[in-house]
């Protein structure tokens, strides 16, 4: 029989192609073999082992009516559960498939975050297009896009790293793509499930969809057929996993990238938009989140990592928060009365799949009531009339809000746990419910008088009437009073001090207790399903309310922390333009005493103004060179232009005292880099590749932030690589840019560049003690104070005594020594004042000598070489190839 059973179960398992499955065998979900043991670790389970048949096998279960945490917390540690249902017909049991529950379906999670199911799709395997699709079954968001170009790999990376799926679908031409799959593994943490290579087919795609959305798939502007495939092999992959999820997904978006602020993988973490690299502070997310609902929460992470480039509505969203930020007493109020608001959205999605329990339809009830509260709160604030705060509770439909809160108003205040128990409907909602309910309270208090009855009647005393899932309903009699009890008494359990009897009346009532138990519990689960039924029903009014409080909430944390922390409403402008009045870095500040400081970037964009050399305004000042000591706040400076100009495209307030920004199409970083040795790649190597998607993607509607470009090779190479990289940014780009850089010798280039100017973090030395300022100045200076910093840092004496040695003999000579082979006498001098390369010397100080001819040759290709026409990637090549003829 066991040998049969774990037949059955091993069959099921390879039909599902689940890691786990879970079987149902009465009152509990077994897993068996390698499973159970799985189980148990995972969820701390006991595994016991049973023997049938000379075969032995371990065994784990779950409760059936408390399966959902079980597999909850089975599909967030990544593994996909199946499972098989029983069903009793006719003195049969079989057992069949009924779902499958992966990280991307997965309804009933307490996960404050997204959890999006995305498909990625190759079109025609030509690497210049893809289509994706993003799904959140939770809350029935559904979005479709695609990207092409040059650089498709990285724009479909950048979509998949902003909406951080915790499962994605790859379409056929995806998954023998090895460079895709391997950055894809790479940039994110999601389960890569391999679903049906037909479902991405166009045709069955197309129809998939016209299946769950009709007409609306030809009104969305849904032209790529990539986009497509990754959109109806989402919706088959849902379909397929049985869990009820598609009736509450009605809304098929299709998104341009474009319409969002370009923003790679590797700017989101240098920025720490939602997380830290370190795992330890805080990052931009929870610095400036005060809302009070977790849909709220998604919401606002979403703004972040989704910046807008309309106008329009980024200053919807300002007058919002400026509204808010200025009537203290209104916003704490709607703040206080949204802290009691639930996940509608997630609640509807519930609903429709037939998954939302009593407690959920209470808590969406609470929150409905909650709608009319808020509305009076804020109809009765004169600052906020007339602000858009006013028109978002204003455009819901209140009555079909009021028909929803009737209708749930026949739900218990207190409704049990289980849906099958009784107590989960009030009276009058349903007559022959209310029958049932009178009929047995009637029986149930007989029970509840029958022991002070049985004490008058029979004089007995220390007389109780109990009930337990082994006896049912028993009288239970005090052994000193035992003799007493009357003859139709039949003795059922011995206790030491006490014995236990029923009778035929007792058990007559108990049959009929137990009947209308069952009857009620039925009844009312009927009732209860109408009830969910008539809420998902209206899924869509349900979400819309949610994604209406959710902005609420957004909105009010953008005005909390404003007020909090002194920000300023910034002026958005279609300039290129970035001026900043003592600005400060949104994290930093709350941290220490922070010294603001001044930016202005001026593209000099404004039409008709007069134009300098190189066709560029007069005073374009576009790309600051940014010098000065380590330690001293570069990094943060430059960070915080990025994260300002982020912020006022968010449509939040910034940290300064003034702001003009203009809006930007991207925002790209380099800001440090480490070894991924895994993926065959040096510190060096990520460094520059980096770089090269920056020169390949900004525009000159960009911005560009760019730290110590160059420091992860050779001196002159790291030397060589910065000063082409900025010639080429200057000119050929255009974006607006910080570059912060210990190559002084680039400094001169604001002298010789159109709109390079330079500024430093100021250091102030007196007595060999140096202090930074964290002030930032005009123009360039001349020392980095890393000596210091190495003193600072505990280096040795010795070590930091000889370093300063060394390096006041360096500036004494301020020359640099270029020496070829090993113990070589012979070398070329690089001016570290001119930047070029000048005579020969012996190195031991004798008369000059003549360079050798190989020396000479590279020296001549360099003269000859016009770095403002030789590609960035053609360069480097070059400068390596004059390395190894140097070393040679």
């Amino acid at each position: 029989m066991a040998s049969g059973i774990v037949g059955e179960y091993l069959a099921l398992k390879e039909d599902s192609e689940a890691d786990l499955l879970a079987m149902q065998m009465g009152d509990f979900y077994e897993f068996f073999g390698e499973d159970a043991v799985t189980v148990g670790e995972e969820l701390d389970l006991k595994v016991s082992e049973r023997s049938a048949g000379g075969e032995t096998y371990e065994m784990a279960g779950v409760p059936v009516d408390d399966v959902t945490p079980y597999l909850t917390a089975l599909v967030e540690r990544g593994y996909r559960v199946a499972v098989a249902d029983q069903r009793d017909e006719d003195g049969d049991t079989t057992r069949e498939l009924t779902r499958l529950v992966t990280p991307g379906t997965l309804l009933e999670t307490d996960d404050e975050d997204a959890q999006y199911l995305a498909a990625v799709v190759e079109s025609g395997g030509r690497g210049d297009e893809y289509g994706l699709a993003f799904c959140d079954v939770t809350t029935g968001a559904f979005r479709t896009t695609a990207v092409s170009g040059t650089d498709a790999v990285g724009r479909a990376l950048t979509e998949l790293y902003r909406f951080a799926p915790v499962e994605i679908l790859p379409g056929p031409e995806v998954r023998t793509d090895d460079d895709l799959l391997g950055r894809l593994r790479e940039r994110v943490d999601a389960r890569l499930t391999l679903h049906d290579t037909e479902a991405f087919a166009p045709g069955r795609a197309r129809h998939a969809l016209r299946e769950q959305f009709g007409d609306a798939v030809d009104t969305v502007g849904l032209e790529s057929d990539a986009a497509v495939a990754a959109a109806g092999a989402v919706v088959d992959y849902v379909a397929e996993t049985g869990v009820g999820a598609l009736a509450s997904i009605t809304r098929l978006q299709a998104y341009a990238p474009d319409d969002h602020v370009a923003l790679d993988a590797t700017t989101q973490r240098n920025l720490e938009l939602t997380e830290t690299m370190t795992g330890q502070g805080r990052s931009l997310f929870e610095t400036v989140d005060h809302t009070g609902t977790s849909a709220g929460g998604r919401l606002l992470r979403e703004w972040l990592t989704r910046p807008l480039r309309q106008r329009g509505e980024l200053r919807r969203r300002q007058s919002a928060v400026a509204a808010l930020a200025d009537d203290a007493l209104v916003r704490e109020g709607l703040r206080e009365l949204l802290a009691d608001a639930y996940d509608l959205e997630r609640v509807a999605s519930r609903a429709v799949s037939g998954s939302a329990d009593a407690d959920a339809l209470l808590r969406a009830r609470e929150t409905l009531a909650l709608v009319p509260e808020l509305a009076e709160r804020i109809d009765g604030s004169p600052r906020l009339a007339d602000s858009p705060v006013t028109d978002l509770l204003a455009d819901l439909d209140s009555e079909g809000i009021a028909a929803i809160r009737e209708e749930l108003a026949a739900l218990a205040d207190d409704p049990p746990k289980t849906l099958h128990e009784g107590g989960l409907i009030e009276r009058g909602y349903d007559d022959e419910l209310d029958d049932l309910v009178e009929r047995h309270e009637a029986a149930v208090e007989w029970f509840e008088t029958l022991a002070e009855r049985e004490k008058r009647e029979h004089g007995l005393s220390h007389v109780t009437v109990d009930r337990n899932k082994t006896d049912g309903y028993y009288v239970q009699v005090g052994k000193s009073a035992a003799d007493g009890v009357p003859d139709h008494y039949e003795n059922v359990k011995t206790l030491k001090s006490s014995e236990r009897y029923v009778f035929d009346e007792l058990r007559e009532k108990e049959r009929e207790v137990l009947r209308l138990e069952e009857e009620r519990g039925d009844r009312e689960y009927e009732a209860f399903r109408r009830l969910r039924e008539s809420v998902a029903d209206r899924a869509e009014l349900l979400q819309r309310v949610g994604r209406t409080l959710a902005e609420l909430d957004v909105f009010c944390s953008l005005a909390t922390h404003a007020a909090k922390q002194g920000w300023t409403r910034p002026e958005l402008t279609d300039e290129r333009v970035l001026d900043v009045t003592a600005g400060r870095h949104p994290v930093v500040e709350t941290d220490v005493e922070f010294v603001p400081n001044d930016l202005l970037l001026d593209g000099a964009a404004a039409a008709g103004q007069e134009r300098g050399a190189g066709g560029h305004a007069a005073d374009d000042r576009r790309f600051l060179l940014v010098t000065g000591p380590n330690m001293s706040g570069k990094s943060t400076y430059m960070r915080q232009a990025a994260l300002i100009t982020l912020l006022a495209q968010v449509g939040s307030f910034v940290p300064a005292d003034d702001a003009t920004v203009g809006l930007v199409d991207a925002i790209y970083t380099r800001v440090g880099a480490l070894d991924e040795l895994a993926q065959g790649r040096s510190t060096f190597m990520v460094e520059m590749q980096e770089l090269s998607n920056i020169l390949h993607s900004a525009t000159e509607d960009s911005l560009v932030v760019l730290d110590e470009v160059g420091r992860g090779t050779a001196t002159y190479d790291g030397i060589s690589i910065a000063w082409a990289a900025t010639e080429y940014v200057a000119n050929s780009v255009g974006a607006r840019t910080l570059f912060a850089t210990h190559y002084h010798e680039l400094t001169q280039l604001a002298d010789e560049l159109p709109g390079v100017a330079n500024v430093h973090v100021a250091a102030e030395e007196r007595d060999g003690e140096v202090t930074f300022l964290r002030t930032v100045e005009e123009g360039p200076t001349d020392r980095s104070y890393g000596v210091h910093v190495a003193d600072l840092a505990g280096v040795p004496d010795p070590v930091v005594d000889r370093a300063r040695d060394v390096l006041d003999r360096l500036r004494e000579d301020k020359a640099l020594d270029v020496r070829g082979g090993s113990g070589g006498t012979k070398q070329a001098v690089f001016d570290l004042g001119s930047g070029q390369f000048r005579g020969t010397a012996s190195s031991d100080g004798g008369e000059k000598e003549p360079l050798d001819p190989a020396t000479e040759s590279v020296l001549e290709e360099l003269h000859d070489t016009d770095v403002n026409e030789v590609p960035p990637v053609e360069l480097l090549s070059r400068v390596q190839e004059w390395q190894r003829r140097l070393d040679e």
